[in-house]
């Protein structure tokens, strides 16, 4: 942290004893960018409004991003305005080159504001950064009146004012609310403190339900055991082969290993199946639909 406001200074004064252009000078470079993409020109028409750049950064330092980095950011949105500036529009680079820093700053704050997208238009992105002045204005207007503003009111005014749909308001009321946290913070200061992960529902099978499932699964695995053993050898291996593999395998196939035709193999294992039926359903009506 040290380091960093260290080097906040150090770039500080740099910008700050960069030369100040007059118009006349700022045109020329930009004419030279422009039309012979001189980098000399460039890199001294950026230089001098560096400290530009580090004076609109420093207003968006109470958003909790480091400085280094939103220096870093306007100083993107700088290139970036000299990069587009047309010199022929009679436009001073400095009031070209405000928008295009604070965009940059401002996506820059709004990607690392929460883990969570906290918006993306031009409208929330306004409802963003202008959300927390608003809502303080209309609460002294109504101070000074006597009023107290209750919440579905001031969500109203300020979607109003704004220009968004109230929707849009209570999203981004949400987002300020807070910044994101861990699940494995604790829930209290203590030291044996319960983390806010344990709070979570387990979604998984509980242990009564494993072993339920189980004795279900060992029952059934009987059933279908004693019903197999009351068919022939063939009808066995057909329903191994078409029911029990992973790779179930064709009737063609089975006919051409047993000597027997594709519909004579469809109708032992109808056969087949018809008698496991009988067997399980006198066993018990809880497996009567397994071979449907």
């Amino acid at each position: 942290m040290a380091l960093d406001g260290f080097a906040d200074q150090s770039l500080s004064r740099t910008a700050m004893k960069a030369e100040l252009l007059d118009a006349e000078t700022e045109l020329q470079l930009a004419y030279a960018w422009r039309d012979q993409r001189c980098e000399k020109s460039l890199h001294r028409l950026i230089t001098a409004y560096m400290r530009l750049a580090i004076s609109m950064a420093s207003k968006f330092k109470r958003y909790g991003a480091p400085m280094n980095d939103l220096i870093q950011e306007a100083s993107v949105g700088l290139m970036k305005a000299a990069d587009k500036f047309d010199p022929d529009r009679g436009v001073r680079f400095s009031t070209y080159a405000v928008w295009w820093i604070k965009a940059s700053i401002q996506d820059y704050v709004m990607r690392n504001w929460s883990m969570v997208r906290t918006g993306s238009t031009s409208s929330q992105k306004s409802l963003f950064f202008n959300m927390r002045r608003v809502q303080a204005r209309l609460e002294r207007e109504a101070a000074a009146e006597g009023r107290v503003l209750e919440g579905h009111v001031m969500r109203a005014l300020i979607a109003k004012e704004v220009g968004v749909p109230v929707h849009d308001v209570e999203m981004m009321e949400g987002r300020l609310s807070g910044s994101d946290f861990s699940l494995n913070a604790t829930q209290s200061s203590e030291d044996e403190g319960r983390e806010w992960i344990d709070a979570l529902e387990d979604e998984t099978s509980q242990a009564a339900e494993n072993v339920e499932n189980s004795h279900d699964n060992a029952t059934l695995r009987q059933w279908l055991l004693s019903a197999l053993s009351d068919l022939n050898d063939r009808e066995q291996f057909i329903v191994r082969e078409r029911k029990m593999r992973d790779d179930p395998r064709t009737l063609e196939s089975l006919g051409t290993e047993l000597g027997l035709s594709k519909e004579r193999v469809r109708q032992l294992e109808a056969a087949a199946f018809g008698k496991m039926r009988k067997k399980l359903e006198a066993t018990s009506h809880e497996v009567h639909s397994f071979l449907a």
